[in-house]
């Protein structure tokens, strides 16, 4: 699903003006949730899921290609846990 019809979708759902308004407030939604996730603490939603910062160890790679050993840099990944909810209704 791309974010335009993500949009379509949340307009239908929700109680907006129009559909700029949904993308408007859909857009600072996912700007909290990086800021917060920037500031380094999680984004928690009960029974829904949970974003977290984590660390990923710098390690050896190899390039499939040509099977040369290269070394990838430690960084940092977002991870999402789905929440017990969000499960069942998925499944």
């Amino acid at each position: 699903m791309t974010k335009k019809e993500f949009v379509k979708l949340f307009f239908e759902k929700g109680e907006f003006e129009s559909k700029a308004d949904a993308e408007r407030k859909l857009d600072a939604f996912l700007t909290t949730v990086e800021d917060v996730l920037n500031d380094g603490d999680d984004v928690n939603f009960i029974g829904w899921g949970k974003f977290e910062v984590a660390e990923r160890a710098a390690r050896l790679g190899r390039n499939p290609k040509t099977g040369e050993e290269i070394k990838i840099e430690a960084k940092k990944v977002v991870k999402f846990k789905a929440g017990k909810k969000l499960n069942d209704k998925v499944n």
